[in-house]
């Protein structure tokens, strides 16, 4: 795994100096460590990092509050560490988007495995929102262009065929894309 910009997020300074040494070990840069959830919001802002290897339990803020201010705001993979075995608070991590969660203590060879997790899953993740959006804005590109095809057959008597080769011919010769065409068809046809 490539190098990855960290911050940790742990209120006990014991486990923090710990899991430093583990992750600069792997190679990787702590670029900031947080006490709580305000401070941990704060270095995702100024730093943003690959990773924030974060507490649940912290205090003023804690870790689950904390990660969905930074997923909101500066997306990165988020690696969950608790001493509480408590099912709830695994799913609230999981529902805030949690990638990875680690019990502590947890053993040396386990951060690497679970640090990879989170890092594949939210780059996985992320992939698939892109796609996602894509595939939206291609969708609404051809609702678009078939808007002004209607247009056009309509006004003009022209064939389907015929439409959609003058909105591409224009794009064309205007070096536009077609939906600036289509779009700008729609908007005359409203003001005629």
């Amino acid at each position: 795994m490539e190098s990855l910009k960290a911050v940790i997020a742990e209120d006990e300074q014991l486990t923090r100096t710990i899991i430093r040494a583990r992750l600069e070990k792997l190679g990787h840069n702590v670029v900031a460590e947080a006490v709580d959830g305000l401070q941990a919001i704060d270095a995702a802002r100024v730093h943003k990092p690959d990773v924030i290897v974060m507490d649940i339990k912290m205090p003023q803020m804690d870790g689950i509050e904390a990660a969905r201010t930074i997923l909101g705001e500066n997306p990165c993979a988020i690696l969950f560490l608790s001493s509480f075995n408590e099912q709830e608070l695994v799913e609230q991590a999981g529902e805030t988007g949690a990638l990875a969660y680690l019990m502590k203590p947890f053993r040396k060879e386990d951060l690497a495995p679970a640090l990879e997790m989170a890092v594949r899953r939210f780059r996985d993740m992320r992939t698939k929102d892109k796609e996602i959006d894509e595939l939206k804005e291609t969708l609404e590109t051809r609702k678009v262009i078939e808007r002004a095809k209607g247009i056009l057959m309509d006004r003009h008597h022209m064939s389907e065929e015929e439409a959609f080769k003058r909105i591409h011919f224009q794009a064309r010769n205007q070096n536009k894309k077609m939906r600036e065409i289509a779009q700008s068809i729609i908007t005359a046809a409203e003001l005629i």
